[in-house]
């Protein structure tokens, strides 16, 4: 075992996705915290039937609360600890909020064999040449797209992250 894991902390995710599912029944069986200097300082659960939003995942939210309390869009020195194995969208989030490490209980095959959790097929899409996606995606009027990219470029106190 990792000696930085915490199982107090892995508890309390395991907690809150009984919340979620079975307790509250707001959305599927996924709970997560926010850890940071050994101590909690954000928590989540899924709420994506509670609130009619697919991106209500305990992950999504643990992390949106732990920069809005940190004051910034980066968790550099954080851990996050989730009841499963993330989806590509909170995975990516995670990536982009620069999250030191993840720890996690329940594998996506697990959520796929008892919940229906089908990620690996989204995991499968984005793999694909987005030619071969099941959501087709077309490029339109990039010209006028880029006009406002190199105007951003050339702003010097642009935001940066």
């Amino acid at each position: 075992m990792d000696k930085d894991f915490n199982p107090e902390f892995m508890k309390r995710a395991i907690q809150l996705s009984r919340k979620a599912s079975i307790e509250e029944k707001t959305g599927g069986v996924f709970g997560a915290v926010v850890v940071k200097d050994g101590k909690i300082i954000a928590e989540g659960y899924n709420q994506v039937i509670k609130h009619k939003d697919p991106t209500w995942h305990a992950e999504m939210q643990a992390i949106r609360e732990a920069c809005k309390k940190l004051g910034t869009p980066h968790l550099k020195g954080c851990q996050i600890y989730t009841s499963a194995e993330c989806c590509p969208m909170c995975l990516a989030t995670a990536y982009w909020a620069h999250v030191d490490k993840i720890y996690y209980g329940a594998t996506t095959e697990d959520a796929l064999k008892y919940g229906d959790f089908a990620d690996i097929d989204i995991l499968d899409e984005i793999r694909k040449d987005p030619k071969d996606r099941r959501i087709q995606t077309k490029e339109h009027m990039r010209p006028e797209a880029v006009k406002v990219w190199i105007e951003f470029s050339e702003m010097p106190d642009r935001a940066r992250y």
